[in-house]
């Protein structure tokens, strides 16, 4: 009989609740979660994302731990050099996370006062911060209503004489045709990819994301699909900004602090600065756990691949139609999110009671994103972006990891079914 992970913690006081409900669902066919057919609420929270980490992973720690070494070092470079040669790029320089990825790229591209930055509303606020912190204006487009993904049409929308580069959002994971764009704009604009949610990802034309050419900026965040609890990379063909990042990523030191420790008579040559430098570099505690989820990194995919399937298989035959992210199951997409648009649901609940709902029942269900033209930082003057002022209005994510199991995603699909199908029966 298959069991649920989400009752195992069920306190011993609800025997008779549990053996109730075990026939109940192995008698259940395949197919969609029937209505009214889960009525308990798991005990423990249910987040949207939530890392997998093995024991390798904590033995890893250990190691550097006892090492006595903790900071960016040997475990830093083995990592990104790992990285380079998943992703078939010749350089890969790790940061603190992926905003400074972002803001070192914007950088070394030249982007200053005055210029603007595109990129899209919809997506988190580091994409366009990273163009405030350089005194440049954030420039927002609209978005295709079934990929969620900025489009070369909407991007040349809003390029002017100004415009520096454009910052391109693989969103939830879905690799945007960077190649069309870069034909489409003139090569004074450079364009750099926001792969926060992509890693392991694909382009249209089977290349994995980050082997573009273009700097390619990645996040190890917490709930990210390759986790190092923090984090960013920044994958990039240019020898020249790569140098120039490796520097700037710690104080604009010609020199790091393991080439210090280890060449004692390079203390002699890494105290003469010529340009302002930051705070951002990676340590090894964090690379010797990305080392270990790379490692790991087809099986943890494989099973996103899983939830993924078993969401649209429950909740795809549902009238009016959800509607997924364009190519949720496909090979190319990483599905670091899974979003459902509601749509207009004649009397149904909306989004937000609908989110309350399933918080209710513990299921971390959570919004991407709030957009950002709306928001009284970027700007008095508001654009108009009807697909994503529509869609941000209608959609939730589900929760979806390498964490969950196949019962997760099915007491997920089985209240959300329910609560829909309650609300439009009356």
């Amino acid at each position: 009989m298959a069991r649920f992970d989400a009752f195992r913690s069920l306190p011993s006081s609800q025997p008779s609740s549990l053996c109730a409900f075990a026939p109940l669902r192995e008698t259940l066919p395949v197919g969609p979660v029937v209505v009214g057919y889960f009525s308990m609420t798991r005990k423990n929270y249910l987040p949207f994302g939530k890392p997998n980490f093995s024991q390798e992973e904590v033995e890893a720690v250990t190691a550097v731990i006892r090492s006595g070494w903790v900071g960016m070092g040997p475990e830093t470079i083995a990592f990104e050099r790992e990285l380079a040669d998943y992703l078939g790029v010749p350089h890969v320089i790790c940061v603190n996370s992926c905003t400074s990825a972002l803001f070192l790229s914007l950088l070394v591209a030249g982007v200053g006062k005055g210029d603007e930055v595109v990129c899209p509303s919809l997506t988190w606020c580091s994409t366009a911060n990273a163009a405030l912190y350089l005194g440049a204006r954030a420039v927002f487009c609209d978005v295709d209503a079934g990929s969620l993904c900025m489009t070369t049409e909407s991007i040349l929308e809003k390029v002017t004489r100004k415009t520096r580069a454009v910052v391109v959002v693989h969103f939830g994971g879905l690799g945007v045709d960077v190649r069309k764009l870069r034909a489409a704009l003139p090569r004074r604009i450079a364009i750099i990819e926001d792969a926060a949610h992509a890693f392991g990802s694909g382009y249209p034309d089977g290349r994995k994301v980050g082997s573009s050419g273009n700097a390619t900026c990645f996040s190890f965040y917490a709930n990210k699909n390759l986790s190092t609890g923090e984090g960013g990379a920044i994958a990039l063909f240019n020898s020249r900004h790569a140098d120039r990042i490796r520097s700037l990523r710690q104080h604009a030191l010609p020199i790091d602090a393991w080439k210090r420790f280890t060449h004692p008579k390079a203390i002699l040559l890494s105290n003469h600065l010529t340009e302002l430098g930051y705070k951002m570099n990676y340590t090894d505690l964090q690379a010797c756990i990305g080392r270990v989820q790379l490692r790991r990194y087809g099986g943890l995919a494989k099973r996103r691949l899983q939830i993924a399937k078993r969401y649209v298989t429950l909740l795809g035959d549902m009238e009016p139609p959800l509607k997924f992210q364009s190519e949720i199951t496909a090979a190319r997409h990483a599905r670091h999110l899974f979003t459902v648009q509601l749509g207009k649901r004649g009397g149904s609940l909306g989004r937000d009671e609908m989110l309350a709902a399933l918080k209710a029942k513990n299921i971390g269900a959570t919004l991407h994103y709030t957009p950002l033209h709306l928001m009284p930082l970027y700007g008095r003057k508001r654009c108009h972006l009807p697909v994503t002022e529509t869609v941000s209005r209608s959609m939730l994510t589900l929760p979806i990891s390498s964490s969950m199991t196949l019962d997760d995603a099915e007491y997920v699909s089985g209240h959300f079914r329910d609560i829909l199908q309650r609300r439009q029966s009356f």
